[in-house]
């Protein structure tokens, strides 16, 4: 299979503090150092310009910023351009639009426990929403709807970003979207494609059937009293 250099969009979803934002980053940069035309956008980075207002959304508006998002990623891609977007995006419907509308697109599930979310929360933002200070919080009053069937999932509760990041540059080497030699070059070592069976990878009717039943993820009691208690000892010690 050969690699053109066309561009392509690499959209990751996932919960406030899953580590969107910093995988987003480690890839354009280097992605970049390899001689590739990429732009990062970032949510958070949006929401401080104004752009977005993805903490307090409603379901609608939140879905109207996926699609605005959406929009530059694919002029962006048609260009020539890696279009890295990193915005939570809860709602899978909006996220299955933009891949027809787009074609080259690949989705990355960043997944964490909605709990060890919880733990980490180095900006307080689950602290508020369980205060009820921040309403429409996604994962706690507001769900999460995971990918029914991503072209790549990257666990951050047991993975490194270096980790991650390996595995997305594999996957996008498999996929054709990097060259051996791309790849290499980023991660230091000789790069292998290896064969993808697209048919198995991909079956839209049976990804729309687990999609209807996928669970949505939002944070349970027994899960806040297991955090809070976890912080009372912490504090005792």
């Amino acid at each position: 299979m050969a690699t053109d250099k066309a561009g392509f969009t690499l959209w990751f979803t996932g919960m406030h503090g899953a580590g969107k934002s910093t995988l987003a980053g480690w890839l354009g940069q280097r992605l970049a150092r390899v001689g590739r035309r990429v732009e990062v956008l970032d949510g958070a980075e949006l929401e401080k310009a104004k752009l977005s207002s993805a903490l307090e959304g409603t379901k609608d508006s939140r879905n109207d910023e996926v699609r605005r998002l959406g929009y530059v990623t694919r002029l962006l891609t048609r260009n020539g351009v890696i279009a890295i977007a990193a915005q939570v995006s809860p709602y899978r419907e909006p996220r299955d639009t933009l891949r027809r509308e787009i074609g080259r697109f690949v989705e990355v599930f960043v997944d964490c426990p909605v709990e060890t979310l919880i733990e980490r929360d180095q900006k307080g933002l689950y602290k508020k929403a369980l205060a009820g200070e921040l309403p429409n919080f996604t994962g706690i009053t507001e769900p999460y709807e995971p990918p029914a069937n991503p072209e790549i999932t990257v666990e951050t509760q047991q993975e490194s970003v270096e980790q991650s990041a390996q595995k997305i540059l594999q996957a996008l080497l498999d996929l054709g979207y990097l060259s051996p030699a791309e790849v290499t070059a980023i991660v230091g070592q000789r790069a292998r494609r290896r064969p993808v069976d697209r048919k198995a990878a991909r079956r839209p009717a049976r990804a729309a059937r687990r999609s209807a039943a996928k669970p949505k993820r939002t944070v349970t009691r027994k899960a806040v009293r297991s955090v809070k208690g976890a912080a009372h000892r912490r504090a005792r010690r």
